[in-house]
């Protein structure tokens, strides 16, 4: 799995430390176990919607239960994927981490945002061509491939589109959430303060994270 994983998005780290990183994540979650997150505060967005106005949350909590069944199931899903948040935040000190799945919500099909810590963002992002153009989620999602930027300050002034929602990171990586069969179902999104934080340590939790997270996305 891990090897395919790799090769299918275009990620050149050790197939070792990655599996080093899956029996940490695993026996991580066999000693740990964090609620589900079933509501959390957002920042409002601006015009059209089309970007976050970081610091201003909206008034009303966005509410999971409006687009996943709350039951038995997605409750031990949800701790599941919100428990591999917290081993990410454990073991990479990383400041902003999420776990997105694509579903139908309000009429398209959209990443919607499972589980996460660190500052408040958008839950939901449209996998659209036109979104695609500044967003590395949807570019992610669309393409199957892993999107690592160490330097964003870099790759804004040679002409990189990025979507800002938080002005302090300066460093961002995105990897799919792949099955079996090699169809993307959602992604993950790590953002962190500093520049050239992304080294093969980390990006190796990061794709364990993606192994183990798509075992447990809800139906």
């Amino acid at each position: 799995m891990i090897s395919t994983y790799l090769s299918h998005c275009n990620l050149s780290i050790s197939e070792a430390v990655v599996a080093g990183q899956l029996a940490e994540l695993d026996a991580y979650l066999d000693t740990h176990s964090l609620s589900a997150t079933w509501s959390y505060q957002i920042p409002e967005l601006g015009e059209g919607g089309s970007c976050s106005l970081f610091g201003n949350l909206q008034e009303a909590p966005f509410l999971l239960t409006d687009f996943v069944t709350c039951n038995s199931e997605s409750e031990q899903q949800l701790s599941r994927l919100q428990t591999i948040a917290e081993y990410v935040k454990t073991a990479t000190k990383i400041d902003w981490f999420g776990i997105y799945q694509a579903r139908p919500a309000e009429g398209i099909q959209q990443l919607l945002k499972l589980a996460y810590y660190g500052a408040p963002s958008r839950p939901l992002f449209p996998i659209t061509e036109a979104f695609a153009a500044t967003s590395n989620n949807i570019q992610t999602y669309l393409s199957e491939q892993a999107r690592v930027i160490n330097n964003i300050p870099d790759y804004v002034a040679q002409g990189g589109e990025y979507y800002t929602c938080d002005p302090k990171v300066q460093a961002e990586v995105c990897l799919p959430l792949l099955n079996q069969q090699g169809e993307c179902l959602g992604i993950i999104d790590a953002e962190a303060f500093e520049q050239e934080c992304f080294d093969e340590y980390k990006l190796a939790v990061l794709v364990a994270a993606c192994i183990r997270a798509i075992e447990y996305l809800p139906s």
